[in-house]
């Protein structure tokens, strides 16, 4: 498409709600609702393509459906505290309805930390990007995300893809540390002594219990990869680029994973386990980091290339879809979920989002 980069913007901006959450696909009927990960990259794209009023519209929504729940995550962490399980009333959903009442149409794995910590660290770019002081509001709910996630990382959740709760994962992980980091920089008072501590104790957990035969791995016991493993550097800054296990886990990425686009993991099945847009474009953001860091210049041509590759999976309205079904994982596996949910969803604003971060960061607009 002639300029996917403005259609991007356009599409996020049409989808944006009144209440300022973003959905994370507006036609796909389980994605209907607002996920604090893809609603968190969707402000920082906002925020880079100069669109701030759009991020703040959705840090609003976002703090006030924290706060609202602030009597939520107290009762929950008092129970974390005591040693109790936590039930689905004691957690924060990982998705609500667009107005910000919990989704509970169909039954979800909530309980899920990474989008939280990722909320942290836009909100901190959106500070920056903005230069606009964060209000009480938002700092406050700040405070209660803080608080429960330096709570909660050692437990067990769902991963970025909704799967595998019985295991914790080091991109959930770097989320967390991603965002307690950040909210070392915006927070209004002293921090809380747990929440100070956490992230060398993540980080230190990450390096003891995910690394296997030299690089990264998708969770303890898999020493598989998995292509979220990206964000251990790129943008939550739990290791730099350069790390030379990191390296290791990008060109096992490469090798395994990379065919003009990116699939999630090698035994991915959902919709047959496709290329997706999204991961795409962050191996290109991770490419750009790279490069910055070292000065390698061989980074400029892989993004190209892969900018090109997104543009070309736009439809021709310009929507990107959340993954196409190109060099499949599990082939049988694409008609049934065809069957089970529809089309593969499209437009995925998170796909139109790393988009444009990556188009901002390969030359300027």
């Amino acid at each position: 498409m002639a300029d996917l980069y403005d259609r991007s913007i356009e599409i996020i901006r049409t989808y944006q709600h009144a209440s300022g959450a973003y959905v994370a696909c507006p036609n796909f009927p389980t994605y209907r609702y607002c996920w604090f990960r893809d609603a968190s990259f969707v402000a920082y794209a906002m925020d880079l393509a100069g669109q701030p009023e759009s991020a703040g519209r959705f840090h609003a929504w976002a703090a006030q459906a924290v706060n609202t729940r602030a009597d939520v995550i107290r009762g929950g962490l008092a129970k974390a505290a005591r040693g109790e399980p936590l039930a689905e009333a004691d957690i924060l959903h990982t998705r609500l309805t667009l107005d910000g009442q919990d989704g509970t149409q169909e039954a979800w794995g909530n309980f899920q930390l990474d989008g939280f910590g990722t909320w942290l660290w836009a909100l901190a770019e959106h500070r920056k990007l903005s230069a606009a002081p964060l209000p009480a509001d938002w700092l406050a709910a700040a405070g209660l995300v803080a608080d429960y996630l330096a709570a909660l990382w050692r437990r067990p959740c769902y991963d970025c893809w909704e799967e595998f709760p019985d295991k914790v994962h080091p991109h959930s992980l770097a989320a967390i540390y991603g965002g307690l980091k950040a909210y070392q920089e915006i927070a209004a008072s002293p921090l809380p002594a747990a929440v100070a501590q956490a992230p060398a104790a993540i980080r230190a957990f990450i390096e003891a219990n995910f690394v296997f035969e030299g690089h990264f791995v998708k969770f303890t016991g898999q020493p598989a990869v998995d292509t979220s493993l990206l964000g251990l550097a790129v943008p939550y800054g739990v290791v730099p680029p350069d790390d030379p296990r990191l390296l290791a886990t990008v060109a096992e990425i490469e090798r395994s994973l990379y065919n003009g686009g990116v699939r999630r993991y090698s035994a991915d099945s959902y919709y047959g386990g496709g290329e997706w847009i999204l991961l795409t474009a962050w191996l290109g953001w991770y490419y750009h980091q790279l490069g910055s860091l070292t000065g390698q210049l061989d980074g400029g041509p892989k993004i190209a290339a892969i900018l090109a590759w997104i543009e070309s999976q736009a439809a021709a309205d310009g929507s990107l879809p959340e993954q196409v079904p190109h060099h499949l994982n599990d082939p049988a596996y694409y008609p049934v979920w065809l069957k089970r949910w529809g089309p593969i969803a499209s437009p995925l604003l998170w796909s139109h989002a790393k988009y444009i971060i990556l188009s901002n960061l390969h030359g300027p607009r």
